[in-house]
């Protein structure tokens, strides 16, 4: 896993070049033009490059094996690096709309219009296609830092999208104000993109449960072992960490069970478990069915 993981720093690096070729590419298009929204869309480049490198340092670190100091791994560096990157979008979207507002009052006329729009419609192609590259790579390795660059790179397909779209009605209107107005449009759907990442970030940081779906597969594969051997569970929690999956879970055998018995149960449970969910550290507590105290679920601070 962890030379599986090291290796998406490629994917990083990719994200780092298409973010240097697309600054050129919309910063060029801005000084053809001279509209405020492929300002607006440059600045938002600027954000991904530095993005991209914090994606980078934080996979390098997500990708280093468990130690005495960190025995869980440090999977959950990746939910910096989101949350960082929501943060970073919340901030193109302020500077846009510092950039977008003078403008609204005093519109200017734009300059090359079908030049600039050529550039930034090549720009957001470069991001289009390295989006889809990082996705891809995301849902297969459960990268959670994968996931908010791809997130944050499509992001910018639509802002440039919507950028394009003011420009050409602009040139076709003569409808100056349109440019500041589409800006301040983008500044709004970036900011409502920036929110989830961050919101996301918060979850895993604060040791969300697993998804319900996910849930559910594990209470299955427990409720088949309560049919088949005439045992009980309880105390079942969840959480996650990047692409690694936390499980603890009470089981309740009968007391006249031999501790090799319970051992093999367990085992196979654990198994079980760790089949239907990738990437999953199962933690079982072995207890007499009889007992009524092994019934007691006194949470964390029992």
């Amino acid at each position: 896993m962890t030379i599986v993981r090291r290796s998406l720093a490629r994917y990083a690096l990719l994200s780092i070049a298409g973010a240097i070729l697309t600054i050129g590419l919309k910063g060029w298009a801005y000084q053809l033009t001279g509209s405020v929204g492929l300002l607006s869309d440059a600045l938002e480049s600027v954000i991904n490059l530095v993005a991209a490198v914090l994606a980078l340092v934080v996979l390098i670190i997500a990708a280093r094996p468990a130690d005495a100091g960190h025995p869980f791994g440090h999977e959950k560096a990746e939910y910096f690096a989101s949350g960082a990157e929501g943060l970073l979008i919340l901030v193109a979207a302020v500077l846009i709309i510092d950039s977008a507002l003078p403008r609204l009052f005093d519109p200017q006329p734009l300059d090359q219009a079908g030049l600039g729009i050529a550039i930034s419609a090549l720009a957001s192609l470069v991001n289009y296609g390295i989006a889809r590259v990082l996705a891809q790579a995301a849902r297969r390795y459960e990268s959670v830092t994968l996931a908010a660059d791809a997130r944050h790179l499509m992001t910018d397909v639509w802002t440039t999208a919507g950028v394009l779209a003011g420009v050409a009605a602009v040139a076709l209107t003569g409808w100056h104000w349109l440019d500041p107005a589409i800006a301040l449009a983008v500044a709004l759907h970036i900011i409502w993109a920036g929110w989830h990442l961050v919101r996301d970030a918060i979850d895993g940081l604060m040791d969300k449960a697993l998804p319900a779906e996910e849930q559910a597969a594990l209470v299955q594969v427990l409720e088949g072992y309560c049919e088949r051997d005439k045992v009980q569970y309880h105390a079942l929690r969840t959480r996650r960490a990047a692409s690694r999956r936390f499980v603890s879970v009470h089981i309740l055998v009968p007391g006249a069970w031999s501790v090799q018995q319970g051992h093999d149960l367990l085992e196979r449970i654990e198994a079980d478990m760790r089949a239907r969910l990738s990437g999953m550290t199962v933690v079982t507590h072995l207890e007499p069915l009889e007992d009524p105290v092994a019934w007691d679920d006194p949470g964390l601070d029992g």
